[in-house]
């Protein structure tokens, strides 16, 4: 938050006006994600399956929004829910999503059925949409082994439905978002990362200078939920 991946060009226009954005992350020529995972946040609530985080001053470039964060342990199901508000004094476009990160061995497998997917350059920024089926490697409609290759790549036309299975561990986690998450982030550097992120968000990359985002005018939030469940299978 306030948005998701990155913003090229120095910043954005809305509105005619131009607000610009310095890159936050060490190593990146652009700025990414928001302050959001790098301010500190306080504990507002919280019990024996339940806290509500809250980052009172969020401030990036011409943002300046409270968020909150709940997280609720419920019916075998981990449920979270972001809301931000807009504190700017000015209308502003905003995008949120959640960003976990999961294991990835040999035996990994995901399913996230999509329609079509952003081809990205060599600074991860998106040169057009194709369909999934011309990149058959990234059809996930199916349980799936993940590519070898590097991904990095934002899908579109889901369901906010996945799946990730771990055959190893006997895991199966579902995955479920709600209705303004309807881009999906597959972020995979390699095999041997010993990890993958699967980023249900509500745009795509470099949405400010496309389209994607939602306006909020001051005063005004924005709330989005993910919830993942788990169970245990019998090991192959």
């Amino acid at each position: 938050m306030p948005w998701s991946n990155r913003i090229s060009s120095g910043g954005f226009t809305f509105e005619g006006r131009f607000h610009a954005v310095e890159p936050n992350f060490p190593g990146e020529p652009f700025p990414i994600h928001g302050d959001g995972f790098q301010k500190p946040w306080r504990v507002a609530a919280h019990g024996a399956t339940e806290a509500e985080l809250v980052l009172d001053e969020g401030a990036i470039g011409p943002y300046r929004y409270r968020a909150c964060v709940t997280y609720v342990l419920r019916d075998g199901a981990l449920e979270a829910r972001l809301t931000v508000e807009n504190r700017a004094g000015i209308r502003l476009p905003y995008g949120l999503g959640f960003h976990p990160w999961f294991p990835r061995n040999a035996r990994t497998m995901l399913r996230a059925r999509a329609e079509r997917v952003w081809l990205e350059d060599a600074r991860h920024l998106p040169t057009g949409v194709a369909s999934v089926a011309e990149h058959p490697w990234w059809d996930f409609s199916q349980a799936s082994l993940l590519p070898a290759d590097w991904v990095n790549n934002a899908f579109v036309g889901w369901d906010r439905r996945a799946a990730i299975r771990q055959p190893e561990q006997g895991i199966v986690l579902e995955l479920s978002a709600s209705p303004e998450l309807d881009v999906y982030i597959l972020y995979s550097p390699s095999p041997d990362a010993g990890f993958f992120c699967f980023e249900p968000v509500s745009h795509p990359v470099d949405a400010h200078h496309g389209e994607g985002l939602t306006v909020l005018d001051d005063g005004e939030t924005i709330s989005v939920t993910m919830r993942l469940d788990w169970a245990v299978v019998e090991t192959d």
